[in-house]
């Protein structure tokens, strides 16, 4: 079994807050895709990366999780070039571990 774990910011370059609506619409297509999903949203966590020598950015996020039995590379790369249109980004990650229901 996999876990896909997609990081969305929740704010845009420019500092913007994206609207609710967006994290919906990204719920409910997991929902429908998936069956399920689960959303970090109360509490977002910080992301720090430096873009330069000596310059650090941060981003806020939540994280979008569904798990599957197996991961379809072509299905999560296109989605995810999609978030990275609708949320204004160079490059969103979305990644899949390897996890064992317990």
């Amino acid at each position: 079994m996999q876990l896909v774990q997609i990081l969305l910011p929740l704010r845009g370059p420019r500092g913007n807050a994206f609207p609710h609506a967006e994290y919906s619409r990204v719920a409910e297509e997991l929902t429908e895709q998936f069956g399920g999903m689960t959303a970090y949203t109360r509490a977002p966590a910080s992301g720090l990366w430096q873009e330069r020598q000596g310059e650090t950015m941060r981003d806020d996020i939540v994280v979008y999780e569904v798990m599957v039995d197996e991961v379809d590379p072509a299905w999560w790369s296109g989605y995810r070039r999609t978030l990275e249109d609708r949320f204004a980004q160079q490059e969103l990650v979305v990644r899949a571990q390897d996890i064992r229901r317990l």
